[in-house]
């Protein structure tokens, strides 16, 4: 608690960022609590409804109240962002720990082969067509992603491993006879942590926005489940006459997308030594 008070108080960006995380994650915690109304609830007699003091950020084509839309909308970006953090992260970090570890003939194959396969192809077109193949569906989304986002985290994995099983610590505890999962596991992966974090809050903000894109496409979240994306696209043919449905939306993708951007981009600069002798020094002479 003390390294994040200091990390909250020495750096501008990262509060924002946090700030914004926390209110996303209890958006998505606190949805059925905080929501005013029922988000898939039809009233036609109200539909289109500009922002009101009964509905603060007006109602959509079938009368749904747009702002609980856009909370619980909050919940499935965050169990998506979550989710495929999680699995892209696992998956990546044991692939690339291993490849960069054992090397030889396993860390070609899987560095030249895996790796820059999915590398080689932009990853939203990947996702559009692993979702395209899969269906839509909540689940559906978070598989796809995961399956085109593990490579980023491999590759990062792996660089870390192969500078850092040389390291002294290393070579000591191999000498001692630790075994080669005990050096993986104690020694190599809490060392190597640290830039995979920073990564993991950045991608967090990607996966928002190609489930956005995915949900935008059709090939998303299914409906009535609020998502942004869907809202956005459902908002096409209202763009002139209703343009809240839109503009409220669209806040919230940005939001979300800039608060993990700031927050990895904060905590990148908070790991490394020399940027975080700067931010301290630069906070003592205000």
């Amino acid at each position: 608690m003390k390294a994040l008070r200091q990390f909250l108080r020495q750096s501008g960006p990262g509060r924002w960022g946090f700030a914004l995380s926390v209110l996303l994650i209890v958006l998505a915690l606190g949805a059925s609590w905080i929501a005013p109304f029922d988000p898939t609830a039809q009233n036609l007699a109200t539909r289109l409804v500009p922002p009101s003091a009964a509905h603060w950020m007006g109602t959509d084509e079938l009368g749904r109240d747009i702002l609980s839309r856009i909370i619980f909308g909050a919940r499935v970006s965050m169990l998506v962002s979550v989710s495929v953090v999680f699995g892209a992260g696992i998956a990546g970090l044991s692939i690339g720990a291993l490849a960069g570890y054992i090397g030889g003939w396993f860390d070609r194959f899987v560095n030249i082969v895996l790796i820059n396969a999915f590398l080689s192809f932009p990853g939203i077109l990947l996702a559009i067509a692993f979702a395209g193949f899969l269906g839509p569906g909540l689940g559906k989304v978070i598989l796809a992603l995961v399956v085109t986002g593990w490579a980023g985290y491999a590759r990062l994995a792996r660089a870390q491993v192969l500078q850092a099983k040389e390291m002294e610590y290393v070579l000591a505890a191999r000498s001692l006879g630790a075994s080669n999962p005990r050096i993986l596991l104690r020694h190599l992966l809490p060392n190597i942590l640290q830039p995979i974090l920073v990564q993991a809050t950045i991608a967090m903000a990607g996966a928002i926005l190609a489930e956005s894109t995915l949900s935008f496409l059709g090939v998303g979240v299914l409906a009535p489940m609020p998502s942004w994306g869907a809202m956005l696209n459902d908002a096409r043919s209202h763009l002139f006459d209703a343009p809240h449905l839109v503009i409220f939306p669209a806040i919230a993708v940005m939001a979300a997308v800039l608060a993990f951007n700031l927050l990895g981009d904060a905590l990148r600069d908070w790991m490394d030594p020399r940027m975080r002798a700067y931010l301290i020094v630069t906070s003592l002479a205000r």
